[in-house]
């Protein structure tokens, strides 16, 4: 089978199917595996580089109020690959191609390939949608393997914390304009032993304001914009430094949210390890370590 990912997620997915070198081509965001660095790319971001956090929101804005999208979709290149299946996303329109967009290049192929949509909300959509792939790349075993593992993982975290006192979390997925995570992170934080104060679990992130956020009063700021690293994370919180010491937490983390919380894959488990970690290291240090939470000293 020839497939196309146009989701980082997805890719990951697929390589943790074992259907790696399936994989004809995937997006210019595809970064995981390392081995998806090689892969033709299909996509290209329309946004210059070099924006801050306000104007690309701004420039998002923008285009999705004309209709248009982010991201441009190389249909000459699909033509060449000629692939039998192409996996998208119709949940964000930042996060990848529209899904109308595939849909309609599809149909113009010589052979219109299979298009298949993952769209989760929620944790438990998350794991249904390898299932849903497993089945559409013919390897279902795998699949029921990849969740049953996810699953065991997922139980222990929550062992693991049981006895511990919950901790109030503000999960921010953007700075400027400020936006507190929705989706599977609600739930993330619900099974690492925390409280969200601000998203609701299976909800788009919600648009709030630096006094909501204050006066949620989290005792842990979780800092994760969307789509960046560790690093880059903690250098737009010290660029927010005044609005985030204003709501008074006591710790603010900054945190790999394009690895472990942006992406509805499988390493959304080393996003749940990860904050147990973050929110009850005594309880939890027998946890794995992928990831580390970055400290910003306010």
């Amino acid at each position: 089978m020839r497939i196309v990912s146009l989701v980082p997620s997805a890719t990951e997915t697929l390589f943790a199917l074992g259907v790696g070198d399936q994989v004809v081509a995937v997006t210019h965001e595809c970064d995981f595996p390392v081995e998806a660095q090689d892969l033709p790319k299909v996509t290209r971001d329309r946004l210059p580089p070099g924006l801050e956090a306000d104007e690309i929101d701004a420039a998002v804005r923008a285009l999705t109020e004309q209709g248009e999208s982010i991201y441009d979709l190389d249909e000459p290149a699909l033509r060449d690959l000629a692939p039998d299946l192409i996996v998208t996303q119709a949940l964000c329109a930042v996060c990848a191609v529209s899904a109308d967009d595939v849909r309609a290049v599809a149909e113009r192929l010589a052979t219109p390939p299979q298009v298949v949509s993952l769209d989760p909300t929620t944790l438990g959509e998350v794991l249904a949608d390898v299932r849903i792939l497993g089945e559409a790349v013919g390897v279902l075993e795998a699949a029921e393997a990849l969740i049953a593992d996810a699953a065991e993982r997922i139980d222990r975290v929550q062992a693991a914390v049981a006895d511990a006192p919950m901790v109030s979390v503000a999960a921010l997925e953007w700075l400027d304009p400020v936006y507190a995570a929705g989706h599977w992170t609600p739930q993330l934080i619900e099974y690492a032993g925390g409280i969200d104060v601000l998203g609701l679990a299976g909800e788009h992130s919600e648009r709030v304001t630096w006094e909501q956020v204050a006066a949620a009063r989290p005792e842990v700021i979780v800092a994760m914009p969307c789509g960046y690293g560790a690093e880059r994370a903690q250098e737009e919180a010290y660029t927010y430094g005044d609005e985030l010491a204003e709501v008074g937490a006591q710790r603010v983390v900054a945190v790999d949210a394009s690895a472990y919380f942006s992406r509805p894959g499988p390493r959304l488990v080393d996003g749940l390890e990860l904050l147990a970690r973050i929110l009850h290291p005594a309880e939890t240090t027998a946890l794995p370590t992928a990831g580390e939470p970055v400290p910003v000293l306010l």
